[in-house]
Parts: structure tokens; C-alpha cells; sequence
């Protein structure tokens, strides 16, 4: 424990060069089986033996109560009431807290325990459709380690919706835009996309979309060469890019690179849309060219950030 927390301190201050490397730590734990989970890095706020909790009556499930961190009152979840299996059965699943922070809510995940932090290669992390996976719907990537042990990013947003709730997305303005444009968007998590896909149905914009940073920049460059073809400015066409930060095969910061050299997307704004925010995250995204930084899931504050570029 005492190494991964010495590990995460040192890496805060390194993390940022990763921006553009297509580079990701992961903070590797598990809840009492063999399988080995892992969380992005930038995610993390602290780890630490869990203190005690506060009970609290009709939590939802899965909060084991709250906890006061720093004059902060934050919800305790237990991953394993999530992610069970009969091999942990019996085995203390609570015993290690990952403090998170991401999506503008802050809280603590129960673990087994906490092993190292390692930096992998965005190309070396799969999307989990190709794999095998007992959680599969709780499981964003999947990447293997050295020695051919396989690692489970976890979905947290997904995680998080299924305690707080899907935020409800309010009435919003129709967007003036020609009937022959769109937009396209790219995010590799489920829930991420239900709600990008509510905010843009709302404001009346037509998109494409893609799971992850490689399949985007493979969608990317069909549209770009269709256009070429067609004797047409994409820019006529396709209004905006919005990108996540965190996928699998290509981050949102590599996929930023790659559009903002390509002269084909010249005049295309990219949005990051993150459940990253802090200012460092902000600083990586426009060291690489994004045009707007929007911090995940507020759907009035990413309408008003499409609307002007979307008619700009």
C-alpha cells in the first residue's frame, strides 16, 4: 500500500507529459479474485486503508455510507456489490479505499487492496467486445500486462450513473443549422454516449459516431476522402468533432493531433468533452489543439458550447 501511494504521488507531477504520447497509468487492485482491475491514474485522488463509515439509512445500492474527507462528505461505494463473483465470496472486498475524482462528483471505491501503477500504451488497450469478460458492462478496456495477466479498465461513469442516477437533460434550444450538416462524436463509454446522443437529439444537430480514438480516426478519414471525391470542403458538412480523452486504441488527445494536422479538417472545431476537469487536464487538451474544453456530464453547459461552433 505504502508503494502505490509513494507511485501515484510521484506520477501526478510526471502525468502531464503523457498528453499527446498516447500514453495511460492505471492503478491496479482487486476484490478478492484473481481478476486484476484497473482505474486511469488521473482518476485517483488518494489511497488509503478504509476508516471508518458512517451508515446511512436508504443509500442506494451498493453505497455502504459516507464518509467526512477533509470537511467534504463523500458517498462510500463498494465495487464488489458491482462486480461480484463467487470467488470472492467470504474474502474482505472493503478492506482499501481509492479516493476518485471525475465527473465533478467526488467518492470513495472499497477494494480488496491496491498493487502498482503501471503506464501502458493506448494501442495496447482493447475495447472489451473482443474479449471475454464476467462484468462486461461495468468494463470500458481491457489491456494485458507482461506477464499475459489481463487488466479490466473499469467503466466508473457507469458505475456512478447506476448509484446517482442518469442526469435528466432539460429542454434546449434548436441549433440553426442546414438540414445536410452534422456533427461527429466519439466516446468509448455506454452511458457517455446515451447522453451526448440526448443533448444532440435535443438541440436538432445530426451526427456520427465511433466508440473509440482508432475507430473515430478510421470513420474520420472516410468522411475526409469521401469529400475529396465529391469535390467538397468537409467543412461544408461536418461542423464539429467532439472527443473524449480516455479510450481505447487511441486517446482523445493523439485523435486531436492526428485531425489538427490532417489540412482536410482545417476550419473543424474539436471539443474534449471529459470526466476529466482540472486545470492540468485542461492545459494537455490545449497543448494539442482543442478548440474547447467541457468537463463531463452537464448538458446545458456542452449545448452552449456546441451551439456557436456548430453555426460559427
Amino acid at each position: 500500500m505504502s508503494n502505490a501511494q509513494t507511485n501515484l504521488l510521484e506520477s501526478v507531477d510526471a502525468r502531464t507529459k503523457l498528453a499527446g504520447s498516447n500514453k495511460m497509468e492505471i492503478l491496479l487492485f482487486s476484490l478478492g479474485t484473481k481478476e486484476i482491475f484497473g482505474i486511469n491514474v488521473f482518476k485517483v485522488r488518494e489511497v488509503s486503508q478504509t476508516p471508518k463509515i458512517t451508515k446511512t439509512p436508504n443509500m442506494p445500492i451498493g453505497v455502504e455510507g459516507v464518509l467526512s474527507l477533509r470537511g467534504n462528505i463523500i458517498p462510500v461505494i463498494a465495487l464488489s456489490k458491482f462486480i461480484a463473483t463467487q470467488e470472492s465470496a467470504g474474502v474482505d472486498t472493503t478492506s482499501t479505499m481509492i479516493v476518485t475524482e471525475f465527473s465533478k462528483h467526488t467518492q470513495a471505491f472499497l477494494v480488496h487492496d491496491v498493487d502498482r501503477i503501471i503506464r501502458v500504451d493506448w494501442d495496447k488497450v482493447r475495447a472489451p467486445e473482443t474479449m471475454l469478460a464476467g462484468s462486461q458492462a461495468l468494463i470500458t478496456a481491457i489491456t494485458e500486462l507482461p506477464d499475459g495477466k489481463l487488466v479490466s479498465i473499469l467503466d466508473v461513469e457507469q458505475i456512478l450513473s447506476t448509484v446517482i442516477g442518469e442526469p435528466v437533460i432539460p429542454d434546449l434550444s434548436a441549433v440553426a443549422v442546414d438540414q445536410d450538416t452534422f456533427m461527429f462524436f466519439v466516446d468509448d463509454s455506454m452511458v457517455a454516449r446515451k447522453e451526448i446522443v440526448g443533448v444532440l437529439d435535443k438541440i436538432g444537430i445530426k451526427y456520427y459516431q465511433a466508440n473509440n480514438g482508432l475507430e473515430a480516426w478510421e470513420k474520420l478519414q472516410g468522411l475526409a476522402n469521401r469529400a475529396t471525391q465529391d469535390g467538397e470542403s468537409l467543412h461544408q458538412k461536418l461542423r464539429l468533432i467532439l472527443v473524449d480523452a480516455e479510450m481505447p486504441e487511441m486517446d482523445g488527445y493523439v485523435l486531436t493531433k492526428h485531425i489538427k494536422s490532417d489540412h482536410r479538417f482545417q476550419g473543424i472545431p474539436v471539443v474534449m468533452h471529459s470526466s476529466l476537469s482540472s486545470n492540468a487536464n485542461r492545459a494537455m487538451g490545449a497543448s494539442v489543439g482543442v478548440d474547447a474544453y467541457v468537463a463531463k456530464f452537464d448538458p446545458v453547459i456542452l449545448a452552449d458550447t456546441l451551439g456557436p461552433l456548430l453555426v460559427g
